[in-house]
């Protein structure tokens, strides 16, 4: 493990010689440009795309692009790019990750690879977490890019389509990254080729790269569709589940949150529903309500999960604390927990197309992002987006001390020690950041701030326009703001007026999340461009993470435990243990990104095949030709599966197969039940395929046909899909229960979601063949009678 982090830091340090080498050139260029009119500068654009054009690369542009743009900076905004501002944008133009403190100004970072990509005129993504931030660099970064002659887009949600149209063909566009997830997921539901608004992906720059890619990882984009639920089914589930013991009704793994029922909980079901087999294929849809109301009762918290506001289940973000507005749990959850907190059913949320984070961003050629964080998740981010961490010097050395956790023994004790902690640095005039990880943990810390009678600002799921505000005021003299660790991201805190003599900004931590980099952010909010600043983490024995993830350790440890009378863990070896226990969390969150990935990989691979079907009947292409191979395909498939070699001859099902062909072929076909080779049956067919297939060349110039046609293809692709996707969510839902018969889950998941994909794509095929022929016929008829 040593070796490789030494090996990462030499890499890091090359790069970094290479990259300084470029800043020089960079500076000594600098006098050029500002001798430049306004006019000269905005000129220089257009020299850039045509000298690219001719065959240079953005390799041999990139000092004077450089240059230019910090130029307009100090023009526009009035800010010149550091140096290592300049490193960072080098980072992110090669496509990799610039891992940058907290206000070393990631944001005009941004500026430079932005500009220098998009002189491509392939289009720039700058994706940031949340609109507010997205907006924000619209408008201010944004100006340096429309001085210089680029056109720059704003892409958030509820925007109509030729506004997110024209975001989209701008040379930079900024937004949320869901936003452009769920765009393309929305482009490939289109009816007609002019709905849809993106283009092909060139460019991504991310800011905040390690909460879009590893945090919001864990959970796929989803475009449902409303369907009715069975709010009975789900209010007796909840009442049963809510009598279910866990190791005795269902199994619970707390690491992976995997649940399944176990033999007494499926005999309790199986009683009071009155059925014999609850595994039985027409008990499925009994046996996915129940198992989504133990999900609900175990997995799900209230007010740390969701909160219960106005008769309605809002979700939190567990990495920023905020309600994430109009968000809900797809697939029958969420009627799960609105069951078990008693409010009203809303209609249920079935997929109609879905792709995890990972898999859409890696559809970007080039991909890059900025960060306070990233070093720990290096590994994650080299092998599933294939882009390294590069380190960048801060602008000035970093004076802030990150002081040793305390560790005490219970729970009441820390906060206690955490009140006082606060009350002394309050009285000394020194402002305090207290972080926390949920809702409920925030209410808990006033309640023990009270005690104090001190006065502080409470960030409790607010809107981000006053989560920013008030973070922003958080560095003033004697303040004291209690928010969740995430809480206005991408804000500097500024420290008022004699507060650096005070010893700057201290952030206290009031439990370890079960993420190093979210630590380090929560530490970074104090002591940015070289401010004094101090951090400390109040921990104790009985936290959530230490009960969950090391039960066995933390019982060995408690028997040797040594306090002093305020209950601080005096033992050494404590910060071992809080190392490992983070350790362990992080392996057990990235095995579930990993295996979650894996599941979508399969259903990736299936989801290029339709569509890239789709957009090939929306671009109308030679929809008649597809037709036709359609038929062929059918013809192929039916025979062979009918008429297996490897089964006796006496089983071959002959009237399966004239059954189908008959009702596709121009006349009835008989096929003798002499024949013994598959070759035979499909030679007997040749002919009467012909003619089907001459008689479909006859609607070539029919403007009906031509138009129907796409229209019915697509109505099939699209039902057929959200099916399938129904279908191989059951399928995982499933594959937990067969581990135990020593058979990989993953593998089945791979193998029976081929069969079942090959399965649905031939009965897709078949079906759109039958009916756009049926349809031909239909017409051909009116004609005759009408003769």
């Amino acid at each position: 493990m040593l070796s490789l982090f030494k090996r990462s830091s030499q890499t890091s340090e090359r790069q970094l010689r290479r990259y300084r080498k470029i800043v020089q050139q960079i500076n000594k260029i600098e006098s050029t440009y500002e001798t430049m009119s306004d006019e000269q500068l905005i000129c220089m654009t257009d020299k850039f795309k045509e000298r690219l054009l001719s065959g240079e690369t953005i390799q041999s542009i990139l000092p004077e692009a450089f240059a230019v743009v910090r130029e307009a900076s100090k023009r526009i905004l009035g800010m010149r790019h550091f140096d290592v501002q300049l490193i960072g944008g080098l980072v992110l133009t090669e496509g990799n990750i610039a891992e940058m403190p907290t206000g070393e100004g990631k944001t005009l970072v941004a500026s430079l690879p932005s500009y220098v990509r998009a002189l491509e005129g392939k289009g720039v993504h700058v994706i940031t977490v949340n609109d507010y931030l997205a907006k924000r660099d619209f408008d201010q970064i944004g100006q340096i890019h429309r001085f210089l002659g680029l056109t720059v887009g704003l892409n958030v949600p509820m925007m109509q389509g030729p506004a997110k149209q024209a975001a989209y063909n701008a040379d930079i566009t900024y937004g949320v990254g869901t936003e452009f997830g769920f765009d393309y997921l929305r482009d490939n539901m289109a009816q007609q080729v002019g709905q849809k608004v993106q283009r092909p992906y060139h460019f991504a720059i991310i800011d905040e790269v390690d909460s879009i890619l590893i945090d919001e990882a864990k959970t796929p984009l989803i475009v449902a569709g409303k369907t009715q639920a069975d709010a009975d089914l789900h209010h007796i589930a909840a009442r049963l589940a809510k009598r279910f013991k866990v190791e005795v009704d269902y199994d619970f793994d707390e690491d992976t949150k995997a649940t399944s029922l176990a033999e007494t909980g499926i005999a309790k079901v199986e009683k009071a529903f009155g059925i014999e087999n609850l595994y039985e294929l027409e008990h499925q849809t009994l046996y996915h309500y129940m198992i989504q109301a133990v999900r609900a009762h175990v997995i799900f918290k209230r007010d740390v999960d969701y909160i219960v506001r106005d008769e309605k289940i809002e979700l939190v973000d567990m990495f920023t604390g905020r309600i994430m507005e109009g968000r809900t749990l797809s697939d029958g959850l969420h009627q799960a927990i609105e069951a078990k907190e008693g409010v009203p059913i809303t209609d249920e949320n079935k997929a109609q197309a879905q792709i995890t984070i990972q898999n859409y961003f890696r559809m970007y050629p080039k991909l890059c992002g900025m960060t306070g964080t990233a070093k720990t998740q290096e590994k994650e981010f080299r092998e599933v987006y294939g882009m390294e961490v590069i380190q960048i010097p801060t602008n000035r050395p970093k004076v802030r001390i990150d002081a040793p956790d305390r560790v005490y023994k219970t729970i009441d004790q820390k906060y206690k020690a955490m009140a006082k902690e606060v009350a002394e640095r309050h009285e000394k005039g020194q402002p305090v950041l207290v972080g926390t990880t949920s809702i409920l943990q925030s209410e808990t810390v006033v309640n023990y701030l009270d005690d104090y009678k001190l006065d502080y600002t409470l960030l409790n799921a607010k809107s981000v326009e006053q989560e920013v505000e008030l973070i922003s005021q958080a560095g003033q003299m004697g303040h004291i703001t209690v928010a969740t660790n995430m809480a206005g991201r991408g804000t500097d805190i500024v420290l008022g007026e004699g507060v650096a003599e005070h010893g700057g900004l201290f952030v206290l931590g009031t439990e370890k999340h079960e993420s190093r980099r979210v630590d380090n952010q929560l530490r970074g909010r104090s002591g940015r461009q070289g401010d004094p600043g101090e951090s400390r983490f109040f921990l104790s024995l009985e936290d959530d993470m230490f009960k969950r993830f090391v039960q066995d350790d933390l019982e060995k440890f408690q028997k040797k435990v040594n306090t002093d009378k305020e209950g601080l863990v005096l033992n050494p070896d404590v910060d071992e243990l809080t190392d490992r226990t983070q350790r362990i969390v992080e392996g057990v969150h990235y095995s579930m990104r990993e295996y979650n990935l894996k599941l979508d990989d399969v259903i990736n691979d299936q989801r290029e095949v339709i569509y890239t079907l789709r957009d090939k009947v929306i671009e109308k292409e030679s929809v008649l030709g597809q037709l036709k191979t359609m038929l062929a395909e059918t013809v192929e498939f039916v025979v062979l599966d009918s008429c297996r070699d490897e089964d006796p001859i006496e089983n071959w099902d002959f009237e399966r197969i004239e059954r189908t062909m008959n009702g596709l072929l121009l006349e009835p076909v008989e096929i003798p039940r002499s024949f013994e080779k598959t070759a035979s049956i499909l030679k007997a067919y040749k002919e009467p395929l012909d003619e089907l297939l001459a008689y479909i060349e006859t609607f070539a110039e029919n403007e009906q046909v031509n138009q129907m046609i796409p229209q019915v293809m697509l109505s099939h692709i699209d039902t057929m899909w959200v099916k399938h996707l129904e279908v191989m969510t059951r399928l995982k839902e499933g594959i937990g229960l067969r581990s135990y018969g020593q058979e990989d889950p993953m593998r089945i998941y791979q193998r029976e979601g081929l069969e079942l994909f090959g399965t649905h794509y031939q009965k897709l095929r078949r079906s759109i063949a039958a009916e756009v022929i049926g349809f031909m016929k239909l017409i051909t008829n009116q004609q005759e009678v009408q003769e």
